[in-house]
């Protein structure tokens, strides 16, 4: 078990399994075809991030560096928790990008869904963090890896 602090973006708690993406995490293309497809899982239909790719981002830990593409990004991750195809939590390595903030922001405004977003939480995280560990987030901006 390890214990990471960063900055909290977007104040909750959450419990779920990692899912980790070593590449920037590409919003629109992560979710298109789930929004077209009426897929319930949000499973990743980005091709280029081998890490997602076909696995569901629905309640889980998205663990990543930091997002990349689209200015749609921000709305992107708005519309996915007004589905209820929103990760349980966001927890980036480096600092997030005003686009994915804004977004994690109106959907903790305009929704019912909570998405706690932390970053700054460092290389060390995103090197020690794996695909199904179970996480922790606290309020705080404290993130606990079990492995």
């Amino acid at each position: 078990m390890r214990t990471f602090k960063g900055r909290v973006v977007v104040k909750g708690h959450a419990e779920a399994r990692a899912l980790v993406s070593h590449g920037g995490f590409n919003t629109l293309a992560s979710y298109q075809t789930s929004f077209l497809t009426g897929d319930k899982t949000g499973k990743c239909g980005d091709q280029n991030n081998p890490d997602l790719y076909k696995k569901p981002l629905a309640g889980t830990a998205l663990c990543l560096p930091q997002t990349i593409g689209s200015t749609t990004g921000g709305m992107i991750l708005y519309t996915a928790a007004s589905y209820g195809r929103q990760p349980a939590c966001m927890l980036f390595s480096k600092p997030i990008d005003s686009l994915a903030a804004a977004g994690a922001l109106l959907a903790d405004i305009w929704t019912d869904q909570n998405m706690p977003v932390v970053d700054t939480l460092g290389d060390e995280f995103l090197d020690f963090v794996k695909t199904g560990m179970d996480i922790v987030v606290e309020e705080d901006g404290t993130v606990t890896v079990k492995d």
